[in-house]
């Protein structure tokens, strides 16, 4: 799922101009109908967010994609052998992944600190607030995601993987190069 994520990035950067986030979350100011912030609300760019917040899921290791864990199979897979501290610092790493998985779909794709719509009033409370919202409310789908889609097998992890979403996100380089070469915009999509 690294390479995949790789491509998608790849895809962010090439429509919104540098590999600067504060720049990608200005380009995405107004974008969707010149009222709503965000990358999402692009026909070219949301097929990448599902894959960017799937594969996010699967670099996270959490269910449906727990494979090494597995709990309802093993008793807790690897970390049976922890306790006490060294088992509190995994979950601890564990889930600051998952917090920073979640600030990367809201950066990437939904605007970061911009407020979701493109409202004066609404720029009048502080980014910060807006930034943990969007994060929050994707550590939400990632725990409703969690808690109702069963576990994937290992082949079936694999093929999405590789199969799936590999030649997807490269195709749509390709697809998202040729856009901003035949628009002419290069790199600062408008």
């Amino acid at each position: 799922y690294e390479v995949s994520i790789g491509f998608i990035l790849v895809c962010v950067v090439l429509y919104a101009g540098p590999f600067n986030l504060s720049d990608i979350v200005m380009a995405q100011k107004g974008h969707g109908l010149g009222i709503v912030n965000g990358y999402v609300f692009n026909l070219l760019l949301f097929p990448m967010w599902v894959m960017f917040f799937i594969s996010c899921l699967a670099e996270t290791q959490r269910v449906p994609f727990d494979l090494t864990e597995a709990e309802s199979e093993l008793v807790a897979g690897y970390q049976t052998e922890y306790s006490s501290m060294s088992f509190a610092l995994f979950w601890l790493g564990e889930y600051a992944n998952i917090l920073l998985m979640c600030m990367l779909n809201a950066i990437l794709f939904f605007g970061g600190w911009l407020p979701p719509i493109d409202w004066a009033p609404l720029y009048y409370v502080p980014g910060i607030i807006w930034l943990l919202l969007k994060t929050f409310f994707f550590f939400f789908m990632f725990s409703w995601v969690m808690a109702t889609v069963p576990r994937y097998r290992y082949d079936q992890l694999m093929r999405l993987g590789w199969k799936v979403f590999l030649p997807i996100s490269l195709l749509f380089v390709v697809l998202i190069s040729g856009y901003l070469m035949a628009t002419g915009h290069y790199g600062a999509a408008a």
